[in-house]
């Protein structure tokens, strides 16, 4: 196991879609809906629907917000939304991955095409991107939760694969079939994660320098904004300099 400390390649400056509460919370709702239909209404009798209404918690949705969103699946008028996996290519041949949840695969379908080809992208087939990564489970902290060794030995206890931390978080991974059980463990010795997650993860990162970071950025800003869109994950590896001077 190793530890990593300038790693941001995974979850673009999630604070930027953060600040964009009312759209957040749209997403965390989508999910905890889409978990609920899934199987059983009961966070304690459905692993996913206990990832999704502890992620909302942990970004303060209030009680109300998520309740109704378990009652919006079981109703009559429920939408029925489908998970749909984009692939494709960003600036500097980075590979992209976009998960998305609709009720209209026609139109998720068009808008991601066309955020990607107005963006210097371009939209691959399925399995052309996700061969260069690995579906495994995320578990986020707060740095100030503890030092990178605290977090590393309690990592290892709990059976996790690898840490990787930085001046804001620490994000641990696990095996995707062990993340519930490491999740609890950890939650045992640290308190409540800031996120828990099936994520992809790169085998390898691409170097992106200079300009076609600024159009990068634009084509996952632009992703993440589409209201279809609930994750993006990338293997572009940009020093912090290029981030704050092209991506501000």
């Amino acid at each position: 196991m190793a530890g990593h400390s300038k790693f941001k390649n995974i979850m673009h400056r999630k604070g930027r879609a953060d600040a964009v509460r009312s759209k957040l919370f749209s997403k965390l709702s989508r999910e905890i809906t889409v978990a609920a239909k899934s199987g059983m209404p009961d966070p304690a009798m459905n692993s996913r629907l206990r990832l999704a209404v502890a992620n909302a918690k942990a970004e303060s949705m209030p009680k109300d917000n998520i309740d109704r969103a378990i009652k919006k699946a079981s109703g009559a008028d429920a939408e029925a939304y489908e998970e749909i996996r984009y692939e494709g290519f960003g600036p500097g041949g980075v590979g992209l991955i976009v998960e998305a949840l609709t009720d209209n695969r026609n139109r998720a379908a068009a808008n991601v095409r066309a955020i990607f080809s107005k963006n210097g992208g371009n939209l691959g087939e399925t399995g052309s991107v996700s061969f260069m990564f690995d579906r495994v489970g995320q578990i986020v902290y707060p740095a100030s939760v503890g030092s990178e060794d605290k977090i590393m030995e309690a990592a290892i206890e709990a059976g996790a694969e690898d840490v990787e931390s930085d001046e804001d978080t620490h994000t641990i991974y696990t095996a995707f079939e062990d993340l519930s059980d490491v999740a609890q463990t950890l939650e045992a010795a640290l308190g409540e994660p800031k996120s828990t997650a099936i994520a992809w993860r790169p085998k390898t990162l691409t170097p992106v320098e200079g300009e076609p970071v600024a159009t990068l950025m634009k084509l996952i800003d632009a992703l993440e904004d589409d209201d279809d869109v609930q994750n993006v994950y990338g293997n572009y590896d940009i020093s912090d300099e290029d981030l704050e001077t092209y991506a501000g």
